[in-house]
């Protein structure tokens, strides 16, 4: 029985880059320009039916010496068939910009506004691209491997 990702190979064969799988967990790159008719795919498909956008995040591959730096990772899950797929998107560190899933996902403003915090990957279309985490006043993206983790940030106070 073919997995979800080859599936999506099969569909996509020039925007699907590579894909694995581990421990029950299929996991397929993507190109960027793809994510979002991908993602609306692999949620209106019935043999994906992933009705749920679990979370989406990013890993800074600054130290693994990754080109491109940043990978963005979308976890989906389909309650009806019991399957899970991820997504990753490479993501330059100078063009840091993903396209928003939120039309198709509400919960993608929550998901894309810490990514945004935390890691500086903006999210083009997103409806309001603010921090989440952090006050409006920190500078710069805690989780970014470059980030000085002994930084002092400005002081902010009561507001009157």
């Amino acid at each position: 029985m073919p997995g979800l990702t080859d599936w999506l190979k099969e569909r996509f064969p020039s925007d699907v880059l590579e894909t694995h799988a581990a421990h029950g967990d299929e996991t397929a790159v993507v190109t960027r320009a793809s994510l979002p008719v991908i993602a609306a795919h692999v949620k209106q498909d019935p043999a994906f039916d992933m009705n749920v956008l679990v979370d989406i995040t990013a890993v800074d591959g600054l130290t693994m010496k990754w080109n491109p730096r940043f990978e963005a990772v979308y976890h989906f899950l389909s309650t009806a068939q019991l399957h899970r797929l991820r997504l990753k998107v490479r993501v330059e560190e100078k063009d840091a910009v993903m396209p928003t899933l939120t039309g198709l996902w509400p919960i993608a403003n929550w998901f894309e506004r810490e990514v945004w915090d935390m890691f500086g990957i903006r999210f083009e279309g997103h409806p309001d691209l603010r921090r989440i985490l952090m006050y409006e006043e920190f500078q710069g993206h805690p989780l970014r491997k470059d980030y000085p983790y002994n930084k002092r940030q400005p002081l902010i106070g009561p507001r009157n």
